[in-house]
């Protein structure tokens, strides 16, 4: 196994440990939790780099990175839904995107092709990591807040309601590269 594909599997680990320490009720473990969630969202930027510099490009590391990403993603989501700031009409949509096209590269991979990440699918991936981050900032300045001073209600507000639009945002960056996966897959799908 390539360093490549070792980062992807820690990420998938990570994200177990992100999520034990987003949920622990202080200070410290919150910005372990945003630091760990970092660490996770580089490690995806550095395996594709070092596998595509490497040639370490393999089918294991086509199929697992997307799907290590996911699990960091919808692990980080369902937190979120969990502590009341995201919708969970949100999540369902972003959970149904990511159940459908993993499942047709699975069905696919069954049938011998490997299906890669689009473009699309790369943007909606970094703009529910960016998100994510922008979430996690929130909940660790909430948690400086409440340790050292008092915690504004309008500050509250004014981030919620931001939260609310960027998750607007990325729920349409889904579902259109979810559709654009599947029109640039189609003569693919149409044969499977």
């Amino acid at each position: 196994m390539n360093i490549a594909n070792k980062l992807t599997l820690l990420r998938i680990l990570l994200t177990f440990v992100f999520m034990s320490f987003l949920f622990v009720h202080s200070l410290w473990a919150k910005v372990a939790s945003l630091l760990i969630f970092i660490f996770a969202a580089l490690s995806d930027f550095f395996d594709g780099r070092i596998a595509k510099k490497k040639n370490m490009v393999t089918d294991f590391g086509k199929l697992m990175d997307p799907i290590a990403d996911k699990i960091l993603v919808l692990a980080a989501f369902a937190a979120f839904v969990q502590m009341q700031l995201i919708d969970a009409w949100m999540f369902v949509i972003v959970v149904s995107r990511e159940i459908l096209i993993t499942s047709l590269r699975l069905f696919a991979l069954n049938k011998g092709k490997v299906l890669s990440a689009t473009k699309a699918g790369k943007h909606k991936t970094v703009s529910q990591m960016l998100l994510i981050f922008f979430i996690l900032i929130f909940i660790v300045l909430k948690e400086v807040m409440l340790t050292f001073y008092t915690w504004n209600p309008t500050s509250e507000k004014y981030f919620r309601q931001s939260i609310y639009i960027l998750m607007l945002i990325t729920v349409t960056l889904t579902l259109y590269s979810g559709l654009s996966y599947l029109w640039e897959n189609r003569k693919i799908i149409t044969r499977l």
